[in-house]
């Protein structure tokens, strides 16, 4: 399965055509960095600040690695939605259909790992997990501002 394009997802709201966009990706390490260059470029498209892109582009890497190394599932679906001209959105959804939720996680000073969350939590203004309509897995979403 390559990453692909895709129109169909509409967990996003559409309030606002032309700034939602969706990634389908398979559950692979090489995942990350596909979702990183997909949401560079589309932010670049939409004239997202360099500081809130480097931050969207942390963010969906560590969400995409967290639901291909720690979830079961045939895909990944990346969104990313400019709300309004100073808030983004994004969403990545994986295909977990376990009902365990996100793992609670607790790194100590020497692993290599395990601090993905806690990045999130630190970079956006609000996160969150749901129930994914569009996979049955879980939807961890972020958002926060794209101007100071």
């Amino acid at each position: 399965m390559s990453p692909h394009t895709t129109s169909t997802p509409r967990f996003l709201e559409a309030v606002r055509p032309g700034r939602a966009h969706w990634l389908e990706l398979p559950p692979l390490r090489t995942s990350a960095g596909l979702a990183r260059r997909a949401l560079r470029d589309r932010l670049a498209s939409w004239q997202v600040p360099d500081e809130v892109c480097a931050d969207a582009v942390l963010l969906v890497s560590e969400l995409v690695t967290n639901a291909v190394l720690h979830t079961l599932g045939e895909r990944i679906l990346c969104g990313v939605q400019l709300l309004t001209d100073a808030r983004l959105r994004m969403e990545v959804h994986d295909g977990d259909r376990t009902g365990r939720g996100i793992p609670a996680c607790c790194p100590g000073p020497d692993d290599e790992g395990g601090r993905g969350l806690l990045l999130v939590r630190e970079v956006a203004d609000a996160w969150g997990v749901v129930r994914s309509p569009l996979t049955g897995g879980n939807a961890v979403w972020a958002s926060f501002a794209t101007a100071s």
